[in-house]
């Protein structure tokens, strides 16, 4: 089990790295947003390949931030029902939910993203759209961030596994399940908070 949670600590260094250097992509998409309404409105000037960015950008950020936020437990829970249970119940239920639901979902998922990506990437596609992007690199963030939340749940499993056999505290995945509940906001707010 040591070997395991080794590698879940090595998944979720890799998701927390991936998901902070993707959270900037929401900058990048604001200023260009910016540019595009200042220039299309003040020049009369539109551009499909500007639009079409944003899009790529929002989808950058959606996709490539979903492991990170598995692994900070902040996706969506129905907490008026788990909220009523004990730590070790919530560890049985997203075991059953890891195992159940989100491994073989995101396989699934592959299992079709896969050739998806590769196709477009040997058609060399371009978007239908007058002066719009190459659309391969779109696609391939499919498969790409399929497989990152497929290794976070796994890691995910692991370390309720973990918990359950008394390997950790699992107060990690505890924090969740609510918005500024991430390692870096918790950290944020105590050191507001200390300073007071």
């Amino acid at each position: 089990m040591h070997a395991l949670l080794s590698f879940a600590r090595i998944i979720d260094s890799i998701n927390e790295k991936v998901g902070k250097s993707a959270a900037w992509l929401i900058l990048i998409a604001v200023i260009v947003s910016t540019v595009n309404a200042l220039i299309r409105y003040t020049f009369s000037i539109s551009s499909n390949a500007w639009l079409e960015l944003q899009w790529y950008l929002f989808a950058g950020t959606f996709l490539l931030c979903a492991p990170w936020t598995l692994k900070c437990n902040e996706h969506i829970r129905i907490d008026v029902v788990t909220g009523r249970f004990s730590p070790r119940v919530h560890a049985y239920i997203d075991i059953v939910g890891g195992l159940f639901f989100l491994i073989p979902v995101c396989l699934v998922i592959l299992w079709s993203a896969f050739p998806f990506a590769w196709e477009s990437i040997i058609t060399a596609e371009n978007s239908s759209n007058a002066g719009g992007l190459i659309v391969w690199p779109a696609k391939v963030l499919i498969p790409i961030a399929f497989t990152l939340l497929l290794l976070q749940g796994v890691s995910e499993v692991i370390k309720r596994f973990a918990f359950l056999q008394g390997l950790i505290d699992g107060k990690e995945f505890e924090k969740g399940g609510g918005h500024g509940a991430t390692p870096d906001a918790v950290e944020v707010a105590e050191a507001a908070s200390s300073q007071k």
